[in-house]
Parts: structure tokens; sequence; C-alpha cells
């Protein structure tokens, strides 16, 4: 593993997030949905998972469509002028197609010409690498708005005959805008990888090799649940506590912890392993299930619609999926609830 931790101290960061927005499409596929499809029932799935609803996307409808509107939404309720952004960030993992990048639609759809479109792919954890990413271009002074979008049509991979994923993933989008300011509030990031447990959550696709073997369930998701869960409750916990630390805080002093909403009972027991209530979680995985890149962005958006999420909060957002990757960061939060 590979593992780092910094405080910034004023030092590491020259930005700030001062909007967001969010889409899910009108799609929906309930616990009885699935329970005409596969042998499952709606109070098996919310005892395992506590998902009740997930989004899904038309036929005609990509993550870019998604993104686009997630974006919209943000410059409509913060009044951003999308001529000012000189960056796009999009994390996906089911992009329209291999390239042209999502990033480049969204680019094409409020004609911001002189902006970087980047599309990157570190699954689960992809809104967090972006965040990252985006702190550290505008430290550099080259750039000063990029807009970091996590955006997925999961049930476009999905398999429907496998009862142990279908019931988890659903399709949306949400986005932030990250911009320079004087005294930047990012405070400390972590990341982690191991490569080696890469095959526990993958799609195949043109590359079909693992180690010699040919993976099956080509062109589908394909995960293994129970070591997954086994890994993140074997090494999150510890590594949001040397995050935190490294931004100069103690969990107990988090006003929000937000990971990815995978499983509602993982997050519970992640929570548990803390010492953190609960309540003081945010997620979207009840009602839009795993999103993959977009659930930590969906959860945020919730939380500041709802009231709970409020300018100048202890934050700690920590993405983790297939790779096996893990993202965090420790942030003030500075965005109000728009119009």
């Amino acid at each position: 593993m590979n593992a780092s931790a910094a405080s910034s101290s004023g030092l590491l960061s020259r930005a700030a997030i001062t909007a967001i927005g969010s889409h899910v499409p009108e799609g929906l596929i309930t616990n009885a949905d699935l329970e005409r499809m596969v042998e499952t029932d709606h109070e098996w799935i919310v005892r395992r998972t506590g998902i009740v609803t997930r989004h899904k996307a038309a036929e005609d409808e990509f993550t870019s469509h998604l993104a686009v509107k997630a974006v919209r939404n943000l410059i409509e309720r913060y009044s951003v002028d999308a001529g000012d952004v000189d960056g796009v960030i999009v994390a996906t993992t089911t992009p329209d197609m291999p390239f042209p990048s999502v990033a480049s639609q969204v680019q094409k759809a409020f004609g911001m010409t002189g902006a970087l479109a980047v599309d990157i792919n570190a699954a689960c954890a992809g809104f967090v690498t972006g965040l990252q990413m985006a702190n550290g271009l505008i430290l550099s002074g080259a750039y000063r708005k990029i807009l970091v979008i996590g955006a997925e049509t999961l049930t476009k991979i999905t398999d429907y005959t496998d009862r142990t994923t279908c019931i988890l993933f659903g399709d949306g989008a949400g986005a932030v805008l990250v911009e320079a300011v004087p005294e930047g509030t990012f405070l400390s990031s972590y990341a982690a990888t191991e490569g080696a447990g890469g095959n526990q959550v993958y799609i195949t696709g043109l590359s079909k090799l693992w180690e010699g073997q040919v993976l099956p369930g080509e062109g589908k998701l394909v995960q293994n649940g129970r070591e997954v869960y086994k890994w993140a409750l074997s090494t999150i916990p510890d590594a949001v506590v040397r995050m935190t630390e490294g931004a100069g805080y103690q969990v107990g002093d988090l006003d929000w912890f937000v990971p990815h909403s995978a499983n509602l009972r993982m997050i519970e027991a992640i929570c548990e392993r803390l010492q953190l209530p609960t309540e003081k979680a945010l997620q979207s995985v009840i009602d839009n299930g795993n999103t993959s890149a977009a659930s930590i962005p969906l959860a945020l958006d919730a939380g500041v619609r709802d009231g709970k999420l409020l300018p100048g909060q202890l934050v700690a957002l920590f993405g983790f999926g297939s790779g096996l990757t893990q993202s965090g960061v420790v942030l003030r939060w500075t965005a109000g609830n728009g119009k």
C-alpha cells in the first residue's frame, strides 16, 4: 500500500467549494421491481443494504446528459457564469464512450471553450480524487475555477441476473465548483491504492486478462461484495483518523462525515469503528443506491438542500472502491444553499 496524508496549514490549498448541483434521472427501480427480476425481496434488500430505490437513466440517456444537468442545476442555483470556468474534471467509470470525454461534452453544452476538459477513472473514489486534482491545479496558479463532477450510469453495466449486485446500483450526477480563494479550505488529503485487490470489483471489456486468467462477465459489473466489505472495514476507519489528524483535528471534531454511499450497513459499521454517531454521516444510498463517483456529491447536495450542511462546518469526505482505491479530504464547507 502507498498511502499519504498531508496537512495544508494554509500552504497546500488556495481553493474552496463555492457552489454545488445535482441531478438524478426520472426512471426508478424499486425493490418491488427487483423482486420481479431475481429471487429477492424488499425486506432482505433493506436489511442487507438499506437501499429502497435507485434511479435509472433512459435508454437514450447517458452519463454526459446527467453531468450536464447537474452543472445546469449548479449554475441556476448559484448564478455561476459558465464562461469563467477554466477547467472541467469528470469522475466516471461509465463514460458515454471511451472517447471523446464526458468532460468535453460538458464543455460543449456550456461553451467553455477555454477550459481544460478531462475524465478520470478512480471508481467510487473518483469524485474526491477530482477534488484533490482541482485543488492542486488551482494551487499551481494555472486555473481559477474548476468544475468537479461525479457522474455515473451504472444501470447500463449492471447484470440484472445477479441477485448479489443488481440490488445495489443506480444512476446520478453531482457537481461542485472549486474556486481560487485567498485562504484555501482544503485542510488535508489522503490517498491509498491496493492494486492487488483489483479483481474484487471490475468490469471486463477490451482487456479481460487478470494475472493470466480471463475474467468472466464481459461488459457487466462484477463484485465480490463480501471481500470489499471486509477490506473497507479493515482499512477505512484508520485512514479517516490519520487524515483528520493531519488536518489538526480529531474525528469527534467533525461536523459531518461523508463516505462513499456503497451500502448503508457499511456506513454504519465504519461509523461504529470510528466511534462517530451515524447521525453525523451524510449518505445518498437509501434513495439512490450505490452511484459510485456520484454518491458523495449527491450526499453533499442533499445535506445542503436539507439545511444540514452549512458554511464553516468541518467535513471529511472519503471515497473508496475498485482498484482498490481510497481517496479522502478534510475541508471547511463554504457553499451556501444558493437561491
